[in-house]
């Protein structure tokens, strides 16, 4: 290979210094000629003088160069280097799967042997998390699976099922409804109705504000003094609140959706939208998944249907079958307790014991939410809140987000998560209720966490584990400006 002068100067040094360790078994005579021939070097070349006896063009090292001056790494030092590369950066800290992986090698005194070894650091929860992304109203919501990775798995399911005999359509899409999770719905049905009777004896105690132009909130005894309304004449107010009380409402998000007699039956037309009711989305899953409620009767099938099309099927005689008996509800159904009749906590303890119930009521209602909605299918417009209980949205043309006239004012319809069917209202964290309010300046230094989960808090529950991110409990705050300027 042939080098410039400039290359060889370079090449010289590192070699004069490889030699002058050679006493020192970092390299041995063997290796040295062969970098001498491999940089274009005669045999005659002598590397502690740098002269090269058969060259017409000699590279001579200046004397003052001495190896101590050169920026290097020898063989033992290079091997040695980066033992630990997880912590050489801030990637190594997964937060998606709660585990931060080492890898190290453990040196032995032989140069030939490295034993790998690996140290697993495990953490079911981040120290710190961002919060969720704030979409705007003209972006369009992703979709929780990507299209293409959709596309990638309905090809596997198709080449697995040539060939093979067809099998029978498990519940619910046969029409019935899964028998195992009966009890959950139960659950989930009894767990939304303790919730908001709770929140209504803690508004009593806890303190809750709300802006009078924008859906924002805050829980504490004086609210924010943050600029981030985004209401009407915002403006002109320059982003300041007009905060007035708040209602359970505020707390909970009403998600209402129309209720159906079959889930399985023909979607609904929008001269229909106003002759079918609405009735919130949380209570439409568990009519779906076998709850019965009185007051919105749903079709039963005792026979799975029978399809004579891609999209076209027909119920199952079930004349021979005997008549149905009305079941006894496995639960007794809880109601909600009219405004007039909420008693507010009398004593601390209450109120410790009110907030606790609260706040399993509340994780109780998410978790079985989230069961039910992998068998029971719930659609999400991607522009709108819009929510949809059911295999198919509804044909209503009632989207008013952004560019809706494009679309004739029809929802762009795809799968929801459990954030759209129970909206978790992300308020500011107050470190301290009975300290200092929050201040404007610190704002980068607060934290957040649900409403319901903030209530429970300043109630007097513990602080929930799986909340503690996005709250920034170890997250030191500032006590004045100055030292927070000086933060970097």
């Amino acid at each position: 290979m042939d080098f410039d002068n400039g290359a060889k100067h370079s090449l010289l040094l590192v070699i004069r210094h490889m030699f002058y360790e050679e006493e020192k078994d970092v390299v041995n005579s063997g290796d040295m000629l062969e970098m001498l021939s491999y940089c274009g070097f005669s045999a005659s070349f002598h590397p502690r003088t740098g002269v090269d006896c058969n060259s017409k063009n000699h590279l001579s090292l200046p004397p003052r160069i001495w190896p101590s001056m050169l920026s290097y790494h020898s063989r033992a030092a290079f091997m040695s280097l980066n033992l630990c590369p997880g912590l050489s950066s801030l990637s190594s800290l997964e937060h998606s799967s709660g585990e931060l992986k080492l890898r190290s090698k453990s040196m032995v005194p032989s140069r030939k042997f490295h034993q790998p070894c690996a140290l697993v650091v495990k953490c079911d929860h981040p120290q710190n998390a961002d919060l969720p992304r704030y979409y705007s109203k003209k972006e369009k919501k992703p979709f929780p699976v990507p299209v293409v990775e959709l596309r990638r798995a309905a090809r596997e399911r198709f080449k697995k099922s040539r060939g093979q005999p067809k099998k029978p359509i498990p519940p619910p899409k046969n029409g019935l409804i899964v028998k195992s999770l009966l009890p959950l719905a139960y659950d989930v049905m009894n767990a939304r109705v303790t919730l908001i009777n709770n929140i209504k004896k803690l508004l009593k105690v806890v303190k809750v504000h709300a802006c009078g132009y924008c859906n924002e909130i805050h829980v504490g005894p004086v609210a924010h003094p943050f600029k981030s309304c985004r209401g009407y004449r915002a403006s002109v107010r320059k982003g300041l609140h007009q905060w007035t009380y708040a209602t359970v409402d505020d707390v909970v998000l009403p998600v209402d959706t129309y209720h159906l007699y079959d889930r399985l039956g023909k979607r609904i037309r929008h001269d229909e939208r106003f002759s079918i009711p609405r009735i919130p989305a949380v209570v439409e899953l568990c009519i779906q998944a076998g709850v019965d409620v009185p007051e919105f009767p749903s079709k039963r099938r005792r026979k799975p249907i029978i399809w004579i099309g891609k999209s076209e099927f027909v119920d199952a005689d079930e004349s021979e079958l005997p008549d149905p008996v009305p079941e006894v509800p496995l639960k007794p159904l809880l109601t909600e307790i009219p405004d007039s009749e909420i008693v507010a906590p009398c004593d601390e303890e209450e109120t410790i014991r009110l907030a606790e119930e609260t706040f399993e009521a509340w994780e109780q209602m998410r978790r079985g939410a989230k069961k039910l909605m992998r068998m029971y299918p719930v659609r999400v417009c991607g522009y709108c809140p819009e929510v949809h209980v059911g295999p198919s949205g509804h044909k209503a043309q009632n989207c008013g987000a952004h560019k809706h006239q494009q679309r004739n004012g029809q929802h762009g319809w795809q799968a929801a998560v459990l954030d759209d069917l129970i909206p978790p209202r992300y308020v500011w964290h107050l470190p301290d209720v009975n300290g200092p309010p929050l201040r404007r300046e610190l704002r980068s230094f607060y934290g957040q966490a649900p409403a319901v989960v903030e209530i429970c808090v300043q109630a007097g529950a513990a602080v929930p584990d799986q909340y503690k991110p996005t709250m920034r409990l170890d997250i030191g705050i500032p006590s004045s400006i100055r030292e927070a300027e000086m933060v970097v």
